[in-house]
């Protein structure tokens, strides 16, 4: 008896920590009576349904870019029957994930728009979560007159080739450097390293010659830190060797290659030569902030392997202001491991719209996303951001190109290399933080790589992994 009530219990916390964390997102739509009680005629009344929009809340809250937005474009929309409502999820990256997918689940808790990572919405797509877009697509002249740049669409594009997202931005990885602790330590202000080795050595000048204070590099290296680490520190690395993640040709992952001992051997020799921060700093689950809005900043990192869009930080509205960014850093393409073609190496990702399957009003939520990510409030929304653009006519606008590195940012994407559009990636994601993870730790690169592919296999089947 007392185990049945201890169950009871449980399922009725659980059920009522779902209603507060998600905040009943379906709330009831607003019904206004039209009539004139004065005058007696027959009162009317006009149902306002509330649309939700669910996204990441990284602690900003209400100063958030995001939030300020939604709130802007809301202003403006043209439907007055319809109240749009931000309903945020304040998480880590990696919790966020975790967290929607479990609001997508049910009708009670699923907004009505979700943006979602390109990299998790194939698997979303998979569990049933979202509603495809192709016939709402078709009727939309921007998304078929060119308006949109093509080759973005891919990210938003599952395994069965169905699209589940309206893209909203995109970007771009490289090296971000200070040009003034490059200078103090006898380096070329127009840093442009032609391989691994001239990073590694750049790293190494920087110790020797900037003062115990600095930190030569920083790359995401925890599980903390979730797909940043994945995308933005492993699949830099590996798709610098032109090993891939998983191979098209045969359907299978790749568990085991030189690429993969090569990627992992760089991560040792940054922590083995103490060239990176801290691991108490670069494990933690804010390790990115840290780097961008903190130690840049402050002029205490050298070399911060990240994204095109950390400089939205450093804007006036930004989370960390800091006017003399344009003139202090540099933003230079991380090389391919020996310099081999094609020279440098990106990886692109992106934030979606999308429409869950239990969405209460599909209609209307398409609707809000067509307007939202029109060309105007998306030239806003990355502007704000410091994200890239996906659209087209967004990138010839001056009001894009005049910002800094946006141009360059943009002009990485040609070497861009996409994550796999798999079901299977994001649990294929969590083997790599742990590995990558272990290895900053102390673990050997072919001890790592030897637990990646059996963790890896035991996702995937023996039947769909490989060798190389």
């Amino acid at each position: 008896m007392a185990n049945g009530k201890r169950k009871f219990l449980l399922i009725t916390t659980t059920i009522l920590c779902a209603s507060l964390l998600f905040g009943c997102t379906n709330n009831k739509d607003k019904t206004t009576d039209t009539g004139d009680a004065g005058t007696g005629k027959k009162s009317t009344q006009t149902t306002k349904k509330t649309i939700t929009i669910t996204y990441r809340d990284d602690g900003i809250g209400e100063e958030g870019v995001f939030y300020k937005w939604i709130k802007e474009v809301s202003a403006s929309y043209p439907n007055k029957d319809v109240e749009i409502k931000p309903t945020p999820i304040q998480a880590s990256e990696g919790d966020y994930f975790a967290k929607i997918a479990l609001a997508l689940k049910s009708k009670d808790t699923a907004p009505d728009i979700v943006t979602e990572d390109t990299f998790i919405l194939n698997s979303d797509a998979s569990a049933g979560f979202l509603e495809p877009m192709d016939e709402r697509l078709k009727g939309w002249d921007e998304w078929t007159n060119g308006s949109f740049i093509e080759a973005m669409k891919k990210g938003v594009t599952a395994s069965d080739g169905k699209v589940y997202g309206v893209p909203y931005n995109t970007d771009s990885r490289g090296l971000w450097y200070n040009k003034e602790i490059f200078k103090q330590a006898g380096l070329p202000e127009d840093w442009q390293p032609k391989s691994w080795d001239d990073v590694l050595k750049t790293a190494r000048t920087i110790k020797e010659k900037a003062g115990q204070d600095i930190v030569p590099i920083w790359m995401n290296m925890g599980k903390a830190t979730g797909e940043a680490t994945s995308m933005q520190t492993y699949e830099m690395l590996l798709y610098g060797t032109g090993d891939r993640l998983y191979d098209d040709a045969s359907g299978k992952w790749i568990i085991k290659s030189q690429g993969i001992l090569d990627a992992l051997s760089f991560i040792e020799s940054v922590n083995k030569e103490k060239l990176g921060p801290p691991l108490s700093k670069v494990l933690n689950g804010q390790a990115g902030n840290t780097s961008s809005r903190e130690y840049l900043p402050k002029g205490k990192l050298a070399i911060s392997l990240d994204g095109s869009w950390i400089t939205g930080n450093y804007f006036e509205n930004g989370a960390a202001p800091w006017p003399e960014y344009k003139d202090v850093l540099g933003f230079a393409p991380m090389p391919t491991n020996k310099g081999q073609e094609p020279g440098s190496i990106t990886l692109a990702g992106g934030w979606a719209l999308s429409i869950p399957s239990n969405a209460q009003h599909k209609d209307e939520a398409f609707d809000f996303i067509k307007y939202a990510l029109n060309k105007e409030n998306t030239q806003k929304l990355v502007i704000a951001s410091g994200n890239i653009t996906v659209r087209a006519d967004v990138a010839k606008d001056p009001g894009y190109t005049k910002m800094p590195f946006n141009e360059i940012a943009t002009e990485y994407l040609k070497n861009a290399e996409f994550r796999p559009a798999q079901d299977k990636y994001p649990e294929v994601s969590t083997q790599i933080q742990t590995m990558v993870e272990s290895v900053a730790t102390g673990t050997s690169p072919a001890d790592a790589m030897k637990k990646y592919a059996q963790d890896v296999t035991r996702i995937a089947g023996n039947d769909h992994v490989m060798e190389k």
